[in-house]
Order: C-alpha cells, then sequence, then structure tokens
C-alpha cells in the first residue's frame, strides 16, 4: 500500500495540529506497556548515520526527581535575570510540571559520538538533530495516546549530567515530563499566555536564495 487512508492521514496531520508543550499534569503513574509504546516509538526516529545516539534515562527515585527540579529551578532565575525588564513576566509562566508528572525522561546523548562520522564530517550537530528526532517521535505519540508531554531544556547540562552520572562525553539535552492531563491546551501555552505568538510559514519560506 503506498498511500494510507485517508482517515489514517488525517489522524497523522491532527496529531501534528494538536501537539502541546504541556506544563499541568495530573500524577497518576503511565501504565508500564503503553510507557513501553511510546518509548518504541521514539527509538524508531530516524538518526544520520543510523547511529542512533539517544539515550533516555527514567527517573524512578524521588529524591534525584527533588534534585533535578532544584537545578530547573536555579536556571529559571538565572534566564529570568537575564530576561531584564520581562523578569516578572517569566517569573509568572509555569515552565515545568517535574514534581507534578506521571513519569519524569531524561534525554541525552551518547558518549563516544566521535567515532560517527558518517552525516557528521561538516556538522557534527547532526547527532543532537537525531535525538530531536526521537523526543518528536515520542511527543506525536504520547498525544495520540492522550498522555502530556513537556520538553524542559532550563537546566545547566554538566551539573545535571553529574547527578545522573553520565560518562565522559555524554551529554544531557532535555529533562521531559510526561503524563495524564486534564486538558490539553487550545493553543500553545506561551502563546495563551500572550509570552510569543506564532509566525505564519510565509515568513519562514523562499525560493531559491534566503
Amino acid at each position: 500500500m503506498k498511500r494510507y487512508s485517508d482517515n489514517e492521514i488525517a489522524a497523522v496531520y491532527r496529531v501534528i495540529r494538536e501537539r502541546r508543550d504541556m506544563r499541568h499534569f495530573r500524577s497518576a503513574p503511565i501504565e508500564p506497556a503503553l510507557l513501553e509504546r511510546l518509548l518504541q516509538a521514539a527509538h524508531m526516529a530516524p538518526s544520520v548515520g543510523y547511529m542512533q545516539p539517544w539515550r533516555f534515562i527514567r527517573i524512578t527515585d524521588p529524591a534525584l526527581r527533588i534534585r533535578i527540579h532544584a537545578l530547573v529551578d536555579e536556571e529559571r532565575r538565572r534566564t529570568a535575570q537575564a530576561l531584564g525588564e520581562r523578569q516578572d513576566e517569566f517569573m509568572r509562566l509555569k515552565v515545568e510540571g517535574i514534581l507534578d508528572c506521571g513519569e519524569v525522561l531524561v534525554a541525552a546523548l551518547m558518549d563516544g559520538r566521535e567515532r560517527h562520522v558518517f552525516g557528521r564530517r561538516t556538522l557534527p550537530e547532526m547527532d543532537l538533530a537525531s535525538v530531536a528526532c526521537a523526543i518528536q517521535n515520542l511527543w506525536l505519540a504520547a498525544r495520540a495516546e492522550g498522555i502530556g508531554m513537556g520538553w524542559v531544556s532550563l537546566f545547566d547540562p554538566v551539573p545535571l549530567g553529574q547527578l545522573l552520572r553520565l560518562p565522559p562525553g555524554a551529554k544531557p539535552v532535555a529533562v521531559l515530563c510526561m503524563g495524564h492531563v486534564d486538558a490539553f491546551y487550545e493553543r500553545p501555552m506561551l502563546e495563551q499566555e500572550n509570552w510569543a505568538s506564532g509566525q505564519p510559514l510565509d515568513a519562514m519560506l523562499s525560493e531559491n536564495h534566503w
């Protein structure tokens, strides 16, 4: 079959359109079989040179979750200071749900990436792009299953890597909050909170030259 049915195609576009970066969660755990399906979806992501550079660390120790939250909160305050006149506005935003969600995962780049030259000789950052593809797979699968997910990037990767005992060369790139939600945001949360607004595709698309 070369083409999916109209209903199947519509479902793909719908989950892309309705995916949200979630910050509000219920604390109920994600069922183990469902979590396994979601992680398998992430693991089926494309990767440059088939290097599969993603590593996922599931945080099940409550004390460790609290320490990760403390690192994120520290960076949240530093980010607020760097924002100058928008500092107070930023501090009113809910930027993570680490202590609220059912599951916390840390997505990391593996160590030993210098061995992989295929597709990275001139663009070494393609390893990070591959991890982002895995995270997006996870996000879309979660939305299809009615599970909320939020990508948290407010942290210093060095102390977080030390906290998680990452080997030399490995690097954490995302703290992922996942869990059941009461409802998905109608629009992206930062748009709803008037922090930023989305730009139209026409502003991002050109032909032949920039």
